[in-house]
């Protein structure tokens, strides 16, 4: 059974960053062909996607994220990151790490405030 771990998020200042991290356990097979994603989900809106990482390494952002985020992996730790610079309040949200659109963390919560 595979399980996904986040970490990394808390209360910030506005313009601020945070990193979060999403560590994978159990068997998983070959990582290197599966894609990872990180979704949020504001207070009553609809959960969206921030973030992809395709298996080559490719990566793509939902537009209210690009040039302040940054998606990355490593596959021997079997790990996604989130870089998140120039915060803005309305990123506070739950993030949620999926590899393969398929298994999901349990989400950590990003607040943005001063």
């Amino acid at each position: 059974q595979v399980q996904l771990v986040e970490s990394g998020g808390g209360l910030v200042q506005p313009g601020g960053s945070l990193r979060l991290s999403c560590a994978a356990s159990g068997s998983i097979g070959n990582i290197y062909f599966v894609n990872w994603y990180w979704y949020r989900q504001a207070p009553g809106k609809q959960r969206e996607l921030v973030a992809t990482i395709t298996s080559g390494g490719s990566a793509n952002y939902a537009d209210s994220v690009k040039d302040r985020f940054t998606i990355s992996r490593d596959n021997a730790k079997k790990t996604v990151s989130l870089q998140m610079n120039s915060l803005k309040p309305e990123d506070t949200a739950v993030y949620y790490c999926s590899l393969g659109g398929a298994i999901w963390g349990q989400g950590t919560q990003v607040t943005v405030s001063s």
